[in-house]
């Protein structure tokens, strides 16, 4: 019997890479995709090295060519996670729009470019999972980040109606502060203000997000879509936002 299909951006480091594991237990043949190569292959051989069903593809979302070369070369995939983002803190007079566009090319453009290029493929009844962030209720010292996240929750409750006739689930994750190397790039300091907003008083895992995940692509989770599953540790229920 063949096995599902799964395709996971930025798959090679954090949630994705958690993700990716996840999903190869779970009975998939997953591809990952990053822009990384030596981090790539090295976490894709050791995830094969344990006796998962691991493909490595090396890829930078923003070229639109190569991300349709490599779906037309793929059987048709019936999970999808776009999990690749990029994040930085700027103070708010000082992003320039340039830091915008940057901004969202990877976090929101080639989100839709890929679902759009998977989609055209995807058998009736798949599943679509995209990363957006807590942050997209509003938060300081990131606006552009923000508001591609925004952007991303937009772009998943409209992808869920057009693509529901076909049985095909969208749906979104908005994590909150979790143990990632893009957490721990932050400051002594600003790691303790973000933990002290916290209400459980700790960051989760990439695990967390990668069992979510693992819930959503389930065919057996069948009538949930359009939705935006907060795992913060509660922080959405209020704070300052910082």
């Amino acid at each position: 019997m063949t096995k599902p299909l799964a395709l996971v951006t930025g798959g090679a480091s954090g949630m994705g890479l958690a993700t990716v594991e996840r999903l190869a237990n779970d009975g998939f043949h997953v591809v990952l995709v990053d822009r990384d190569p030596d981090l790539s292959i090295k976490e894709s051989t050791r995830l094969k090295q344990n006796g998962l069903d691991v493909q490595c593809e090396i890829l930078d979302l923003t070229n639109e060519d190569l991300v349709r070369t490599l779906i037309k070369n793929l059987p048709p995939i019936n999970a999808l996670v776009n999990n690749a983002g990029i994040f930085d803190e700027r103070k708010f007079l000082e992003v320039t729009s340039e830091d915008f566009r940057r901004v969202y090319e990877i976090n929101l453009i080639s989100v839709a470019t890929m679902t759009q290029e998977v989609a055209k493929r995807m058998p009736d009844g798949g599943r679509i999972v995209n990363i957006a962030s807590r942050a997209y209720l509003g938060a300081k010292n990131h606006p552009h980040y923000v508001a591609s996240k925004a952007a991303v929750v937009g772009y998943t409750r409209a992808s869920a109606m057009e693509l529901a006739p076909r049985g095909i689930l969208v749906n979104a994750i908005a994590p909150g502060l979790i143990d990632t190397p893009m957490l721990r790039a932050l400051t002594p300091e600003r790691m303790s203000q973000q933990l002290a907003l916290q209400p459980t008083g700790k960051a989760g895992t990439p695990q967390d997000i990668a069992h979510t995940v693992s819930f959503l692509v389930d065919p057996q989770t069948s009538f949930i879509t359009g939705q935006v599953f907060f795992l913060d540790g509660g922080k959405s229920l209020g704070g300052s936002g910082a």
